[in-house]
């Protein structure tokens, strides 16, 4: 049972899992996935998923956890001096105070080569709520990228403060800054070559889009489609349904090393609830749309476009990594001819 539980909640680790275990079963059960004295489910056995320590769940599901997924090429580039006229922002900096300001970043579906057209997916992620956003686009012109700003807004259940992207130039360039202007929204960037200052979207990078997009070339549009597909499908699993910690400051263990300090983990949707900044009527359509979520259609519909992906992209993602294997390898040595002179 607590396998079943995991895999629908999309496999995240113990700590997270206790923490979302009882809204999980509340949704299983509200959609009739789980029935109390049906199959091996029981109020007993509820009682027991709900009483086991993070140490406890990673322990049982120690010999099912996936593997880790593949390591793949990055694509982020410095921008033009046109960054010179943009608020930079440092880590630390104190401007997610509540719900709105968000850090940017586009990832790379270019499996082994940056060369030629291929989709990348841009993630949005709030600072304090830990709500996310992604969405995928044909390539990082200006134009899809305004567009998937525009997307953004339009769907995000609040209001949207401030945007801090990296120096790429798909977001360093007049396009997106006007389009930024018009709306009033604060527009930031983080330091060339200073991925401290985006830690949050640095992780969300290998955590979110690599685990569910893998690291595979999407080129044409059919994979570009299921990429959005599957967006939708996560986003709404990740903020409705798995929670994630913060940083709330530092302490000093008994050798005088400095350690991190987290809260306890909340799903986005209820760090978004316990904020304050939404109405009643926004609590409600909220709440409602949650209730709405049935996690087994959730997790079957983000499996079985994985799936597809798979079928499409990895024949042809391992090609080119032979291909360019090949082209790298340097010639054998036996096959090289070395002629000896005699001194004098």
């Amino acid at each position: 049972m607590l396998q079943y539980v995991w895999s629908i909640a999309g496999g995240i680790c113990g700590k997270y899992l206790a923490a979302a275990m009882d809204g999980l079963l509340d949704s299983l059960e509200t959609h009739r996935h789980l029935i109390p004295g049906k199959g091996r489910y029981s109020e007993i056995v509820r009682g027991e998923l709900l009483a086991m320590s993070p140490a406890t769940i990673d322990r049982y599901l120690k010999p099912v956890r996936d593997k880790d997924p593949l390591r793949g090429k990055s694509a982020t580039k410095p921008g033009s001096l046109l960054r010179n006229s943009i608020t930079v922002r440092k880590a630390g900096d104190e401007v997610e105070d509540e719900p709105g300001f968000f850090e940017v970043d586009t990832v790379a579906h270019c499996g082994p080569t940056l060369k030629g057209e291929f989709a990348r997916s841009v993630n949005y992620t709030d600072m304090h709520t830990g709500w996310v956003y992604t969405h995928a686009i044909r390539n990082n012109a200006a134009t899809h990228v305004v567009d998937a700003c525009t997307q953004f807004v339009n769907t995000v259940p609040y209001l949207v403060t401030g945007l801090d992207f990296d120096n790429g130039s798909e977001f360093i360039n007049y396009n997106l800054i006007d389009w930024a202007a018009e709306r009033k929204i604060f527009f930031t960037r983080g330091r060339p070559y200073t991925k401290n200052d985006q830690a949050t979207i640095e992780s969300k990078n290998n955590h979110l889009v690599r685990r569910y997009g893998f690291y595979y070339r999407y080129d044409t549009p059919t994979e570009l489609d299921l990429l959005k597909r599957l967006w939708a499908l996560v986003n709404d699993r990740l903020n409705y349904f798995t929670p994630t910690k913060k940083p709330t400051g530092y302490s000093t263990d008994r050798v005088g090393r400095r350690k991190r300090l987290y809260d306890t983990p909340k799903t986005p949707y209820r760090r978004l609830l316990d904020s304050g900044i939404l109405n009643a009527k926004q609590k409600r359509e909220l709440e409602k749309y949650r209730a709405g979520l049935d996690l087994v259609d959730l997790a079957a519909g983000i499996d079985q476009i994985q799936q597809r992906l798979i079928k499409l992209a990895a024949g042809k993602t391992a090609r080119l990594e032979r291909e360019i294997e090949k082209a790298q390898a340097l010639p054998d040595p036996a096959g090289i001819k070395v002629h000896h002179t005699r001194a004098g």
